[in-house]
């Protein structure tokens, strides 16, 4: 067996993985640091291109982050969150394609407006209220809105084409929404970090086995699926970043914070149109409201994508009931995710989710004509035969323990790290790869917390994220230095 010294190993070719060892590249390149792929590709997950939106989560368009309260006004507060931690993603990637590490944005990222639409009295209501509350945060000052059928169809014609013209419908934009190939991204990331020479990438190895030795450090234990050599990895620190698959690893470490966790799969889908006089009609991101019972990662969209150069247009996703947690994982990754320690509040979680289960299970069912006709909500002259279904990545949403013993199913992503800081993983699904730089800027904050305090690394931060150590939502004179950077070197304007 071959024993390999890293600093770091990161588990997982996804942007979470890549982010990371871009950033601890930048602030320390002594590290030598391991990057773990089951799979023969990187970024072949979750992080590719047809398996998640592709929107730059910036709460512009997706009407969930802003729920509406029990007296009828809107909350914004997440909202303002999440459009925050985009824009430190976008730094990391403008100080990137500044530095050659990244090529070209229009490789990886497009301009493309994010529009929410609605129809019906009580809906057009809640939009004129979310648009009052946001547009006067500095954050959200370039959102528009409109009910006038002239301006709808300048914005999103195919939505409004054939509509019946009484129905009252209204809807925002925001111009310099983004699409993203989060797949081209990471490639390119990954290509960076192999360019340097303490990084190693290793494919096709998945983790049989990890665990903290005595001295602190951690022994990872991996098979080579095609040679079937085995390969020890000794190291300091450990990331867990594989997706669906960070939940069973981070069961495997066996650190006290992992204690109580458990998932809750959904699988997706997409119907695509490629059809190029009907994707040239569209240009934008244009969001709706989920149907009741329905998760966040349902809310239906109908989307301009840009994957790997080729324009296509995007409507859903469907979710669906699985017991995988990968979308090339077992069948069995559920079931041999339960444990003493989780299962009463994944039991707490399936009895009191009844509504969301009989949900999915349902969509599961639809047939290609009910797809369709979900889809002509959003364009109602939509032809079926040029619309066909492609499968989207799974997610696993997060059930951890609440007071009383019970379980409560979050929807968002959270970092659990070991008390020592010596292991993190990252759990959870949207806003997931939209937030991935601020989200590792937590880890490095949580795990390296005494270097993260030296001036260099302090400087280092700063250089990649401008605004690190600063609050853009409070900050209105840095937001608006900030974004007009990112906007002009990504070209989103």
């Amino acid at each position: 067996m071959a024993v390999k010294q890293a600093d770091v190993v990161l588990v997982g070719g996804g942007v979470m993985s890549a982010t990371l060892g871009v950033m601890l590249m930048q602030l320390d390149p002594s590290m030598k640091i391991v990057m773990l792929e089951r799979l023969d590709h990187v970024a072949h997950e979750s992080t590719d291109g047809w398996n998640n939106a592709g929107t730059g989560h910036a709460g512009y368009c997706e009407l969930n982050y802003t729920p509406q309260t029990e007296d009828g006004d809107v909350a914004i507060e997440r909202a303002l969150q999440i459009n925050a931690q985009y824009e430190v993603s976008l730094q990391f990637w403008s100080h990137l394609v500044e530095q050659g590490m990244l090529p070209e944005p229009a490789k990886f990222i497009n301009r493309t407006p994010h529009q929410s639409f609605v129809w019906g009295e009580k809906d057009v209501a809640f939009l004129k209220r979310r648009y009052e509350r946001l547009s006067a945060h500095h954050l959200f000052r370039d959102m528009e809105y409109t009910e006038s059928p002239r301006d709808l169809e300048a914005w999103m014609p195919l939505v409004v084409q054939g509509r019946d013209p009484m129905q009252r419908v209204a809807a925002t934009r925001i111009h310099h929404g983004s699409d993203v190939d989060f797949g081209s991204l990471t490639r390119n990331m990954v290509e960076y970090l192999q360019s340097q020479p303490n990084f190693e990438l290793m494919l096709g190895c998945p983790v049989h086995y990890i665990d903290q030795r005595d001295n602190g450090r951690w022994k990872v234990r991996v098979k080579n699926q095609h040679t079937g050599e085995l390969t020890k990895l000794e190291t300091d620190f450990v990331f867990l970043g594989a997706g669906g698959g960070a939940l069973p690893l981070l069961q495997k470490s066996g650190i006290d914070e992992a204690r109580g966790y458990g998932g809750f799969p959904v699988s997706g889908q997409w119907l695509v149109c490629r059809k190029p006089d009907v994707v040239e009609q569209h240009h934008a991101k244009v969001y709706g409201k989920a149907p009741i019972g329905a998760p966040p990662m349902s809310v239906p969209h109908l989307d301009t994508r840009i994957i790997n150069g080729e324009p296509a247009l995007l409507f859903g996703p469907f979710a669906g009931f699985t017991t995988r947690f990968l979308k090339q994982g077992s069948i069995f990754d559920l079931f041999g995710s339960v444990r003493t320690s989780n299962l009463k509040p994944m039991l707490s979680v399936s009895k009191s989710n009844m509504d969301l289960t009989r949900y999915l299970i349902g969509e599961v069912f639809q047939s290609h004509s009910d797809r369709v006709e979900a889809l002509r909500n959003f364009f109602p002259e939509a032809e079926e035969g040029n619309w066909e279904l492609r499968n989207a990545g799974q997610r696993v949403q997060i059930i951890k323990q609440a007071e009383g013993g019970g379980g409560k199913l979050e929807f968002g992503t959270e970092i659990v790290a070991s008390k020592d800081g010596t292991l993190a993983a990252l759990l959870g699904a949207s806003p997931g790869a939209s937030t991935a730089a601020n989200a590792m800027i937590s880890v490095i904050e949580r795990c390296f917390p005494e270097s993260i305090k030296t001036d260099e690394w302090q400087a280092r931060m700063k250089q990649m994220v401008p605004s690190y150590g600063q609050s853009l939502v409070n900050d209105e004179v840095l937001l608006t230095k900030v974004r007009e950077r990112t906007l002009a070197t990504l070209k989103l304007r």
